[in-house]
């Protein structure tokens, strides 16, 4: 019995809120009991018995780009904040004939597949929206904050209780029965609406960083004449039709509501330069963004008399994939404001001088595969390694900001110059030779200052948004283990050391 872990119980306790008649060594391991015993040292409650409990459409959705309603799915909560990136949109039909799963204000969405138990409350700003099946509603009553409701999911004694309830061989699930049996702590108002103050200071937060960060983009955009209104907003037709002011771009010709676009090239301005005759390549909005940017003095990327160095990393594959060791960053861990915490490592001994290949503060990360041009710079030097999929820009020219290069790449006039290039059938690659040849603004030193200081408070108060949130489960978390005196202070501590 060495190394083996044993929970021993009566039967009336096996069967206890056991509606499934589980009896699987998982469901009754150590820590979940012990985390159970300290919810039900305080009197709670069933979210069925306090709450409105139900699921989203089950039939196939009818996407509508034209419509304004989103569709919340499973990849949308997070920690306690919607991440709205890539959603789409559901018709407006379908969506008056499915009035169950219409969101509210307040209501509490919990992801049930996928990610169990991310949550997140609706507010008004991200209406009108629906559900799929992929996602629990909680429309709670007024004993509870809907805040405290999903802070506690997020809790370890809320994540605990999603996944030990969750069933499935192939996928997990968290169905809807048994949402309605998950335990709440009756914390009391004072400290429900603590942890609502915390979380809304987190959303406000979160908000001015996003309203920064657009600062910065159309400060870029308004140097180049794109502001306002900015075309690149208002289809790629107005930006096709506007290409065909530039001579020797491509023109445009109104047929009743379509556009027909064209280019006309000679040899030596297509094969001969790029290497491609495809006409995608060559399309008037292409032509048209590269005019912009040449407006203003510019530079390329890389090569010579570029802006930076481009480092190519490994691709050590699967097999070398640990648990431990140095964190490995993949595509689907980057974003542009974040690096997120890997789930895989690699060992330090697999290469010489693998240290060379840690990203040091202001590099910049570009990513050249599958999802191409994500650019995220490096706040400080870090222990990790990326994959072969994650180019690492040094910047060479000190002339540039590296806020500023950061923003640039990440900007329109980057990202179509990225979807261009990129080729793939299935998986898009943007070729570093591709890459080096990128045409980057230069702006003055002014500009570029004003942009990396909005960047860089943007990010800051991205981070500051993150730490409460972090913290307001942290405070559930206290008043669940050490009572609720304890969770006020450390909440009245968090509230006035971040406003």
């Amino acid at each position: 019995m060495e190394g083996l872990e044993v929970s021993e119980l009566k039967l009336s306790e096996v069967l206890n809120d056991n509606d499934s008649f589980r009896f699987d060594g998982e469901y009754f391991k150590k820590e979940y009991l012990s985390k159970l015993s300290k919810i039900q040292e305080h009197e709670f409650k069933y979210v069925g018995d306090c709450s409105f409990v139900t699921d989203g459409i089950h039939e196939s959705i009818q996407f509508d780009e034209s419509s304004n309603i989103r569709l919340i799915s499973a990849k949308a909560p997070k920690e306690n904040i919607f991440d709205l990136s890539g959603l789409e949109n559901i018709s407006k039909l379908q969506n008056s004939k499915n009035p169950r799963t219409e969101l509210k204000e307040n209501d509490v969405i919990i992801s049930t597949v996928g990610t169990i138990g991310n949550c997140a409350v609706v507010t008004k700003e991200i209406l009108p929206a629906n559900s799929d099946r992929h996602v629990g509603i909680i429309r709670i009553e007024n004993s509870f904050s809907p805040y405290f409701l999903s802070t506690f999911f997020l809790s370890k004694y809320g994540r605990f209780q999603s996944l030990r309830e969750s069933t499935g061989n192939v996928q997990l699930n968290l169905f809807i029965y048994k949402i309605k049996k998950l335990k709440i702590p009756l914390l009391s108002k004072p400290f429900q609406e603590g942890i609502e103050s915390l979380v809304k200071t987190a959303h406000s937060k979160l908000e001015e960083s996003k309203s920064l960060y657009k600062e910065a983009e159309d400060l870029l955009l308004d140097e180049l004449g794109l502001l306002p209104p900015n075309p690149l907003e208002r289809g790629n037709s107005e930006i096709q039709c506007f290409s065909s002011s530039f001579q020797g771009g491509g023109g445009g010709k109104k047929e009743g509501l379509g556009v027909r676009q064209y280019s006309i090239k000679s040899f030596k301005e297509s094969f001969l330069s790029s290497g491609r005759l495809d006409a995608e390549y060559y399309q008037p909005k292409y032509d048209w963004i590269i005019e912009r940017i040449k407006s203003k003095p510019y530079k390329k990327l890389s090569g010579e008399s570029g802006i930076a160095k481009i480092k190519k990393s490994i691709e050590p594959g699967s097999n070398a994939y640990k648990e431990e060791g140095i964190p490995f960053v993949r595509i689907s861990d980057l974003t542009k404001f974040e690096i997120k915490h890997p789930e895989i490592h690699i060992s330090k001994e697999l290469i010489p001088n693998i240290n060379e290949l840690k990203p040091k503060k202001n590099t910049i990360l570009l990513s050249k595969d599958g999802t191409v041009g994500i650019a995220h710079k490096a706040q400080e030097d870090l222990n990790i390694i990326v994959s072969g999929g994650i180019l690492l820009l040094t910047i060479c020219d000190s002339s540039i900001n590296p806020d500023y290069l950061t923003l640039v790449l990440n900007s329109p006039l980057v990202q179509l110059q990225a979807e261009r290039d990129a080729g793939g059938s299935i998986i898009q690659h943007w070729k570093p030779s591709e890459i080096s040849e990128v045409v980057i603004p230069i702006l003055s030193q002014t500009i570029q200052s004003q942009i990396s200081e909005k960047v860089q408070k943007s990010f800051n108060l991205r981070r500051e948004s993150k730490e409460l949130l972090e913290l307001a489960k942290r405070a559930v978390e206290v008043a669940i283990e050490d009572g609720e005196d304890k969770g006020l202070v450390l909440i009245s501590n968090l509230f006035h050391s971040n406003t």
